[in-house]
């Protein structure tokens, strides 16, 4: 856990439910401005993501407002980041990195287009090279840039790195980054047109929009390049247009943290509520974390939380300084952002439907971020089209990821179960172009993706003497995703299945409240539910309608006639 105590901070004790829209947005700024500046990241930080840049997108103040984190993550991550590796041979662009890292200047990452989405390789914006510079111009409106925040309205300046074909002698030279300033203070650049999207249903808002650009003028230093001269179209383009994306791969393994904290934000409300809620009965009150429907949601997110906490950090290091491979570090990415955001996706919403009433509101939390985890799922790479890409390389032999024993654990021995199923469909139809292949084996890519992370987490949690009915409960709601492979291939039938979890969750919940408090979130969690106390203080803190009216004996006399 951070000590920054940032939590304390006045801007992280206003609650947005009772902002309007637009106040809320400009309460992201402001806390993402907040962030950057109690963390003081150097440019070679980000660069080389060094421990000092991972705590900050590890800091669980991240998962209070994913608008502030959508801000630092396009900010610090991909616009600082794909400046940073230039610097030592562009020293102009040293100015800008320094306003970007005080977030004197807000940078905005524009990469897909509208009519292109994932497929970003294929973009339409050009950058034409004139005597003087380039031209950028949006061709038509499939080619406008969607959806980064980039409108001038609350009041800081922004800067984009814009994505476009670079057109010299009317050839197209491939994919480069510009810089384009977006806005000032007041008001949008000349040629640059924001326009404002709706609200993402449910979310913390922020001002995202589509852009585009009308024969925008760029000097030559706009060019991001270590030699702004070269122009030379690349031998191999989609590799050239993969390292000028190189922080888009780094972001993948960046963009699953908050979720890991907001899991455990859930696990804890759950589980607190459900010990303080009670249903009446003919002697006594009964909490209704008595009953096993309420025992698995809370134990299952308790338990997800904490493996998953165990297994990020050493997926970090994995990635960054373990391996040399950037296929390997890459694949590793998408592993972890696919096991962490589905296994969030499953958590939170049976956990706050197991709150009622109260898990459907904004102020308690679940609610809302189970709608923003909807955005994470394409942030840095749409999930299963990383998951389908990576499975295809893995049958294909091109690269091995570390994988545990199949001895090691049942979860080991599922994900090398279908690892080695899905090679054999491969082998048998010879061609991984086909349609049979198309049919039979992509539509696996994300259950097996997933099992080969839940096999790594698991292993790891092993390793760190994680409780072991923390293990067994992971273990079961793993064995719960795909039931049938197990009844088919260990030997664990249905009614085996069953009594597994039932003897995994009395083993755990009488340590219940110790593994609550071992989340370490509790200074991070303000939904009301989480005590009595807190509720009826909250209450305290909204509007009350209060009045004199009376009741006219005529209204009462219609009011019977009606009825």
């Amino acid at each position: 856990m951070s000590s920054n105590r940032l939590y304390e901070h006045a801007l992280f004790k206003i609650r947005n439910e009772h902002l309007s829209k637009d106040e809320s947005v400009s309460l992201a700024y402001q806390r993402a401005k907040l962030v950057v500046r109690t963390y003081r990241l150097t440019a070679a930080d980000v660069e080389h993501c060094s421990p000092k840049f991972w705590s900050m997108m590890t800091d669980p103040i991240c998962s209070l407002d994913i608008a502030m984190f959508t801000i630092l993550a396009a900010h610090v991550g991909l616009t600082i980041g794909t400046l940073s590796r230039h610097l030592k041979t562009r020293p102009d662009l040293r100015p800008l990195v320094d306003r970007l890292l005080r977030f004197d200047t807000v940078g905005i990452y524009l990469l897909t287009e509208r009519g292109h989405g994932l497929d970003a390789f294929n973009i339409e914006t050009t950058a034409t090279k004139t005597k003087d510079g380039f031209i950028l111009h949006t061709p038509r409106e499939e080619a406008t840039k969607f959806m980064p925040a980039s409108t001038p309205s609350f009041g800081i300046p922004k800067v984009a790195l814009v994505n476009a074909k670079l057109i010299v002698d009317s050839q197209d030279r491939g994919a480069r980054f510009f810089i384009v300033p977006i806005c000032n203070e007041h008001e949008m650049y000349r040629g640059v047109i924001s326009t404002r999207l709706p609200t993402r249903s449910g979310t913390n808002p922020l001002d995202f929009s589509i852009t585009q650009f009308n024969n925008v003028q760029l000097p030559p230093t706009a060019l991001v390049a270590s030699d702004i001269t070269d122009f030379a179209p690349p031998e191999r383009p989609l590799e050239a247009w993969w390292d000028e994306v190189w922080r888009i791969q780094l972001g993948t393994m960046a963009v699953p943290a908050p979720w890991i904290n907001a899991l455990k934000a859930t696990a804890f409300i759950g589980g607190r509520y459900s010990m303080h809620r009670s249903i009446i009965g003919k002697v006594s009150n009964t909490p209704i974390i008595s009953f096993r429907t309420q025992q698995w949601p809370v134990l299952n997110a308790t338990a997800v939380a904490m493996v998953m906490d165990n297994w990020f950090p050493r997926s970090i290091k994995f990635a960054m300084t373990d391996t040399t491979d950037d296929r390997v570090r890459h694949a590793m990415s998408v592993i972890v952002k696919a096991t962490v955001c589905r296994h969030f996706q499953r958590c939170v919403p049976e956990m706050a439907e197991r709150c009622g009433a109260q898990g459907t509101f904004e102020h308690n939390y679940m609610a809302k971020i189970e709608n923003d985890g909807k955005g994470v799922i394409i942030a840095e790479g749409d999930i299963l089209t990383l998951c389908i890409r990576l499975f295809s390389e893995l049958l294909l032999g091109r690269y091995t990821v570390p994988m545990p024993s199949a001895s090691d654990s049942l979860l080991a021995q599922h994900a090398l179960g279908l690892l080695e199923e899905n090679t054999e469909i491969l082998r048998s139809l010879g061609d991984h172009r086909s349609e049979s292949f198309n049919s039979l084996v992509l539509p696996q890519s994300q259950a097996v993706i997933e099992a080969i992370g839940h096999a790594m987490a698991y292993a790891a949690a092993g390793e760190a003497k994680i409780p072991q009915p923390i293990l067994d409960i992971y273990e079961c709601s793993v064995i719960r995703q795909d039931p049938a492979w197990y009844s088919e291939n260990v030997g664990l039938n249905r009614m085996a299945q069953r009594r597994r979890e039932d003897a995994a969750v009395k083993a755990a919940l009488p340590n219940l409240n110790a593994y609550l408090d071992a989340l370490r979130i509790e200074d991070y969690v303000s939904a009301p539910i989480v005590s009595d106390e807190g509720w009826k203080n909250y209450v305290i803190s909204l509007p009350r309608h209060t009045g004199n009216a009376t009741v006219e004996p005529q209204q009462i006399q219609h009011t019977q006639a009606m009825l």
